[in-house]
């Protein structure tokens, strides 16, 4: 398999959808989707009637048709729901998830990649987060069932993912082992699945993808290829700059006059000591033109990573208005971007577009009732009579305190489940009235955006992204050297 230079990132809960891969993909390069949240986003869209057909096309392709039947069965609504009502509810998970979230959640994420393989021969991928732990089995699964060709996770250390992809393309029993707080040294808490318990005789054969570990540090990658429970097919080096969840800065944090984390010497990555780990690399964060994407690959890596430019494209999944509101900032320099030390309930670093109308704006935060009813950032804990709960610092104050948990880690936290899912047109309307607000990601650097408009547009695809980053590079509209951003 001929490796991709340009990999499109995954970007957010649904930005990254099917459409936009497939138009990476279709071109030759790594089109990806995020695997964040698939069961909620399936959900809703087949509420919302399935504009188009699309999910319902994908369905119709699943292994075992009874599964798909009862999706369709629990959430299409013919038309649509009706204006004002509120989406039919998803179960959240737990360390022993309900059956029917299980098949909504391998459903979804093999819809997903369906949709993005679907008319090319082109590769795509799924990115997952190390960090929201408890669907990852089960979207693993349904990626693989519909074949998909690569994946990419991070926000933590994914060692044991190279070994579940074995064992699911294997058709063996799969384990995760799940990160619980305050247990013991002889605790062991895990997810399983069967692939041929779930799907019995309707499972077909199977191939791996491969892994490319998204990664911040060379200690991480060197612990990956010594300790991780297989193969490691490659790397993507994400830099602070990057959108979405950032690695935390190395030692104690200390915040800028913004209130940023401020990343020094010691976040660089040494790239030799990545080259002798003999493992193709990419690198993210700030790279999206074509003179840093030359000097990437002259300096020995495979490619780049490439994830706002393609965020603010007409195929991804953010809201039309949101991203012509970000394009014309752009333009302007007038776009604000805070790297927010506390806003992800994952206590990483978290990269917002400061926005109106939008959580990122104080007043809006402060009108949003605390609550918690996606629950895809929760953390699981052990309680005192040694089962497992689950609870995320963004819930209502009190009840977090009564489950273990520490005011301090409660200030400023933001509903991140709550707010991607507005980003993309499936923001809930909760039982008081509130509508939920976006909360919108996006990296530092969108300089880049000019250069893909058309005179008097505001708007440009995947296409032009591509195009772009392979036009010939104008080195001297772009004086400053890649080491800067190494």
């Amino acid at each position: 398999m001929t490796l991709p230079m340009i990999i499109q990132g995954g970007m957010g809960a649904g930005v990254s959808n099917w459409r936009l891969a497939n138009a990476v993909a279709s071109r030759g390069q790594l089109g990806v989707v995020s695997g964040t949240a698939m069961a909620t986003i399936l959900a809703r869209r087949l509420q919302d009637g399935d504009a188009g057909g699309h999910m319902r096309r994908a369905l119709a392709h699943f292994p075992d048709q009874g599964m798909a039947s009862r999706i369709l069965d629990r959430y299409y609504i013919e038309g649509g729901k009706a204006p004002g009502v509120a989406y039919r509810p998803v179960p959240m998970y737990t360390l022993r998830p309900a059956k029917h979230l299980q098949e909504l959640t391998v459903v979804a994420n093999f819809a997903e990649v369906f949709l993005a393989k679907e008319g090319h021969s082109g590769v795509v991928g799924i990115n997952l987060l190390e960090k929201i732990q408890l669907p990852n089995l089960l979207s693993l699964f349904g990626a693989v069932l519909a074949g998909v060709d690569y994946v990419l996770m991070g926000a933590g250390i994914p060692r044991e993912i190279p070994g579940v992809l074995d064992a699911l393309a294997e058709g063996r029993v799969a384990t995760l082992k799940i990160d619980v707080r305050g247990v013991d040294i002889q605790d062991d808490f895990r997810v399983h699945l069967d692939p041929h318990e779930f799907l019995g005789d309707c499972l077909p054969p199977l191939t791996r993808p491969r892994f490319l570990a998204i990664i911040s540090s060379v200690t991480l990658a060197i612990a990956l290829v010594k300790k991780g429970t297989g193969r490691v097919d490659g790397f993507v080096i994400e830099g602070p700059t990057a959108g979405g969840h950032n690695a935390p800065p190395r030692g104690a944090i200390q915040l800028n006059q913004r209130g940023e984390p401020i990343y020094g010497a010691r976040d660089e990555v040494d790239l030799n000591k990545i080259r002798e780990l003999g493992l193709p690399f990419w690198l993210a964060g700030s790279f999206a033109n074509p003179l840093k994407f030359k000097q990437v690959l002259d300096s020995g890596a495979t490619g780049i990573q490439v994830g706002t430019v393609f965020a603010l494209c007409e195929e991804s999944g953010l809201e039309p208005e949101i991203k012509r509101t970000l394009v014309r900032q752009a333009i302007t320099t007038t776009v604000d971007v805070f790297t927010d030390p506390d806003a992800s309930p994952t206590g990483f670093p978290f990269k917002v577009a400061r926005l109106a109308g939008t959580i990122s704006e104080s007043d809006v935060y402060g009108a949003r009732p605390r609550m918690c009813d996606l629950g895809y950032l929760r953390t699981a804990y052990k309680k005192t009579d040694g089962t497992t709960g689950m609870r995320c610092p963004s819930q209502p104050i009190d009840t977090y305190l009564k489950q273990g948990g520490t005011l301090a880690e409660t200030v400023g936290r933001k509903c991140v489940c709550n707010g991607l899912m507005a980003n993309i047109g499936l923001g809930q309307m909760q039982k008081n009235g509130y509508i939920e607000k976006p909360l919108v990601t996006t990296g530092d650097d969108l300089t880049s955006i000019a250069s893909l408009l058309s005179p008097g547009e505001d708007t440009y695809t995947a296409a032009d992204v591509l195009r772009y980053l392979c036009s010939p590079p104008d080195s001297t509209a772009m004086s400053r050297n890649l080491a800067g951003n190494l």
